[in-house]
């Protein structure tokens, strides 16, 4: 069997977290949802059913959950620091995905969030590379 563009996702966690522009945001917070599309080769799982052929679920979030809690004043730093070290932690991702959205951002506007949302391709060297 050949698998092709396979991918795991996570989609929509939820948090609470300190990032922001204005002084106001890092003391008093938002609301938060990560979504996430980690291009990976898990077709040794496919076969095996061992959670150690492929990539763990509940360690992706805790990578994700770790960069939440360091406050940054850009989304998109949050961003591009939250997919270095993913592909840090997990140098077999191929590429991702990743969104951030604040769900109530401060810009007097009915709406359902503001984010960024960044597709990073893992180049084996250590540095990431965006692509729009």
């Amino acid at each position: 069997m050949i698998v092709d563009n396979a991918k795991i996702t996570l989609t929509n966690l939820r948090f609470h977290a300190f990032h922001g522009v204005m002084p106001q945001e890092r003391i008093v917070g938002n609301d938060y949802t990560v979504s996430v599309e980690i291009g990976y080769d898990f077709s040794r799982a496919m076969v095996s059913d061992n959670v150690r052929d492929t990539l763990n679920y509940a360690e992706v979030y805790e990578v994700i959950a770790a960069e939440m809690r360091c406050p940054g004043k850009l989304l998109e730093y949050v961003a591009g620091r939250m997919g270095q070290k993913l592909m840090e932690v997990f140098p077999a991702i191929r590429e991702m995905t990743l969104q951030i959205v604040k769900l109530n951002p401060p810009m007097g506007a009915d709406t359902d969030g503001a984010g960024v949302e960044v597709h990073l391709i893992n180049d084996k060297t250590g540095s990431l590379t965006s692509v729009l």
